[in-house]
């Protein structure tokens, strides 16, 4: 067996199953789940339309690189979206299955294992990042996301001798607990130090469409680059999906863009890794990419649990609306992983605990005394558990005070 695999850790929520296994909660609540972030808000009825119509489409072998339509449906997203010229659909584009099989394997395809190879995280961060560095043969090394920068980061604390042996860097916005939305000015910084350094730039940007200001949507990777005159993308990769901006995340459908001459080895890798979509999930991808009211009412229903969730939630713990995504990123009054059990204990409610998101760094696990808050759940059971985990802090604060 590849060794590689001895380093991986258990994924976040086989440590939670693990932490809540010994408690049986009251049955006298219904059990919520509010630890993963699955959307479920009901699939779009054209989508479903459109891939019963493409179910001739099972007959043949779907094309790698994907259908020329949907890489131009795309194409023609990201120009409406981040309002710049489109992505050159046969150089620029690929579809993928999800973003989280992209981001394993493009690191697979990017990382040189023969020398010292360094893969910079974001801490907390998405698993996948870590395990794909891994198995890369590379050392991830991971970067805080600090409190008092609204969760983001200081670049300028990244060691020179860090830089020199970096390859890849993955970044997350908006980012995923916290969602922390990224600036033109980190963008700035960013290409500087992949112009100077040359590593590659992995943007994940699978919650760009979950926000509050249709006015002021997060800015996107291509975006910044576009804004900078980088129109070639560089060293830049971004990444998104359906399953979050369409509630589709068993469609696994997604898409890759950013440098032509990164995608051109890329798309090489993945001939091999056999990874071509079908011609069914195709044909509902365009259909989904190519409609932008589903996603306003999408967008709709989130907004309307965090403005139920919030008041309830706001006296009893410091939470606030994040710029992005569908996550609460909330400290705690005492341990972590001792809070979501005890809660889950007194409530059926589950959470996530931080440290199951981060790894100890620099003297500190930057998820450590905080959970994570997925408003996935129906509005009624958002804010059903918003009332259990404010009556369950009250509760912990009158003993503690007594």
């Amino acid at each position: 067996m590849n060794p590689r695999l001895d380093t991986l850790h258990p994924y976040p929520f086989e440590k939670l199953r693990r932490l809540l296994a010994p408690i049986t909660p009251s049955t006298s609540q219904k059990p919520i789940d509010l630890s993963i972030g699955e959307p479920r808000h009901p699939t779009p009825g054209f989508v479903i339309d459109a891939m019963k119509a493409a179910m001739p489409g099972l007959a043949f072998y779907p094309p790698t690189k994907g259908l020329a339509q949907l890489r131009g449906a795309i194409a023609q997203w990201i120009g409406r979206r981040y309002a710049i010229a489109p992505p050159d659909p046969d150089t620029q584009i690929l579809p993928v299955q999800g973003s989280r099989e992209a981001l394993f394997a493009f690191a697979q395809a990017v990382v040189d294992p023969r020398g010292d190879a360094i893969v910079i995280c974001p801490n907390p961060f998405y698993q996948i990042y870590e395990g794909a560095a891994l198995l890369a043969g590379a050392t991830p090394w991971y970067l805080n996301a600090d409190a008092e920068r609204g969760h983001g980061y200081d670049w300028a604390s990244i060691p020179e001798d860090v830089l020199r042996r970096t390859q890849l860097l993955y970044v997350c916005s908006p980012g995923n607990p916290s969602g922390h939305v990224l600036q033109l000015d980190d963008w700035r910084r960013l290409f500087e130090l992949s112009d100077r350094y040359g590593f590659v730039i992995a943007a994940d940007e699978c919650y760009s469409e979950i926000h509050f200001d249709d006015a002021q949507p997060p800015m996107g990777a291509l975006q910044a680059a576009a804004k900078l005159g980088r129109h070639d993308f560089r060293r830049l990769v971004s990444f998104s999906s359906l399953s979050k901006r369409s509630s589709l995340p068993g469609l696994r459908s997604g898409y890759v863009a950013g440098d032509a001459g990164i995608l051109e080895r890329f798309l090489l890798y993945r001939t091999y890794h056999g990874s071509a979509m079908s011609r069914v999930v195709a044909e509902a991808s365009i259909a989904a990419w190519n409609d932008a009211h589903h996603v306003r009412e999408n967008r709709r229903l989130y907004r309307e649990k965090f403005d139920a969730v919030l008041p309830v939630l706001a006296p009893v713990l410091n939470v606030q609306r994040p710029q992005g995504g569908f996550f609460l990123w909330s400290p705690t009054p005492f341990d972590d992983t001792d809070f979501v059990q005890q809660l889950y204990a007194a409530t059926g409610v589950t959470t996530l605990p931080g440290s199951f998101l981060a790894r100890e760094a620099h003297g500190m696990n930057p998820g450590r005394n905080r959970i994570r808050i997925a408003l996935v759940a129906s509005l009624e059971d958002c804010l059903e558990a918003a009332r259990r985990i404010a009556e369950f802090c009250t509760s912990i604060r009158n003993t503690h005070e007594h």
